[in-house]
């Protein structure tokens, strides 16, 4: 139960980072805001309902979804000295729900499916 909350939190936690530091804290100035926003949230609706429904299989695959938000927030750290407090976030916050989802998905007790 605990490893369920803690992806939650890095979850929900990184969904609202993103939003709000591309839309209020540091919107883009070279592309649309748009643009950014479905690059980085639409990737992060797909595991929506399995994570919220606990289903070990979608926090197995989510868990490699944040690799490359731990990417992009490690870049940002290092070429964008203003924000390097959000990149930072970024990085624990992928980092959190990666470390959630992989130990939920291995101590989670799901019975296997016979085809």
């Amino acid at each position: 139960m605990f490893f369920r909350w803690t992806a939650l939190i890095g979850y929900f936690g990184l969904l609202g980072l993103l939003l709000n530091w591309h839309t209020w804290y540091s919107p883009p100035v070279q592309v649309p805001r748009s643009l950014v926003l479905i690059v980085l949230l639409v990737p992060l609706l797909f595991p929506l309902r399995g994570l919220l429904h606990a289903r070990p299989y979608t926090h197995r695959w989510a868990s490699y979804l944040t690799l490359p938000y731990f990417a992009i927030g490690i870049d940002t750290a290092y070429t964008i000295q203003s924000e390097w407090f959000l990149a930072a976030l970024q990085i624990f916050l992928s980092l959190l729900m990666f470390i959630g989802c992989i130990f939920f998905a291995r101590y989670s007790h799901e019975k296997p499916s016979h085809s």
